[in-house]
């Protein structure tokens, strides 16, 4: 009679637990917040990947530019730093604001740590001079000390994106603003490495993708945003 009891009692909680959570289970696929949700737990406490080039771990190049304030920076400042880089332009018309938007709001997160900052390199060196970066750095609030927007000879910016990084970045008349880049941003630890996360399977995402936010989630071609996994990723570094 006992077992007859027990058989019933555990219907009843199955069939409780059906009733509430299989429809927010349902809505979640359908939504596919399930899918984003668990793969980027699937990969949380997994420690961040060094980036290869023939068989040798990647490392940031050295490059010496001016900032917004007219100083003299280098790989050299980035030293025991977390950091981000960029390639952008001040007169960017499509991805650049909203890449730096991102980078703002992943600013205001550390805005109290000393270890954490973000390269900036612009990739119209010509019409991006000091001064134009500073207000540019202004009306975008950019206000981290550790953040520094660069500009300088041109082949060496270019030769930095696309041989230092591997990040695309080329003019191009025919593009709207005259330049065309990918809006991609690297991850750079304490000492200089480039690192990033695995996909599903296994391989390093090498970069992250900087030009959908995370309110916007999506964007029309269903690529998921990567500002959430990137500031889960910079904390990694940071705790290394």
């Amino acid at each position: 009679m006992r077992n007859k009891y027990t058989y019933v009692w555990v219907s009843l909680v199955i069939l409780v637990f059906g009733i509430i959570f299989i429809p927010k289970i349902i809505e979640r696929i359908k939504t596919g917040t399930i899918t984003q949700h668990d793969r980027m737990n699937l990969t949380d406490t997994e420690p961040l990947d060094f980036i290869y080039l023939n068989k040798e771990k990647r490392k940031v190049p050295s490059f010496q530019f001016l900032n917004q304030d007219s100083l003299l920076i280098s790989e050299k400042d980035y030293e025991g730093k977390v950091y981000i880089v960029e390639f952008f332009f001040t007169t960017c018309p499509t991805i650049c604001p909203v890449m730096n938007s991102n980078l703002v709001e992943i600013q205001e997160e550390f805005r109290d740590l000393d270890n954490f900052g973000v390269a900036s390199f612009t990739i119209n060196p010509e019409y991006d001079t000091p001064g134009v970066l500073k207000k540019y750095a202004e009306k975008y609030g950019i206000n981290d000390l550790d953040w520094h927007l660069m500009t300088g000879d041109r082949q060496a910016i270019f030769d930095l994106a696309n041989i230092g990084f591997n990040i695309f970045a080329a003019e191009n008349a025919e593009v709207p603003g005259g330049f065309e880049h990918s809006g991609l941003f690297a991850l750079v630890d304490k000492n200089g490495y480039l690192r990033s996360r695995t996909d599903d399977f296994g391989n390093p995402i090498i970069y992250y993708k900087g030009t959908i936010s995370e309110s916007q989630g999506e964007n029309a071609e269903g690529e998921i945003q990567e500002i959430t996994i990137l500031k889960e990723d910079i904390k990694k570094l940071l705790n290394e």
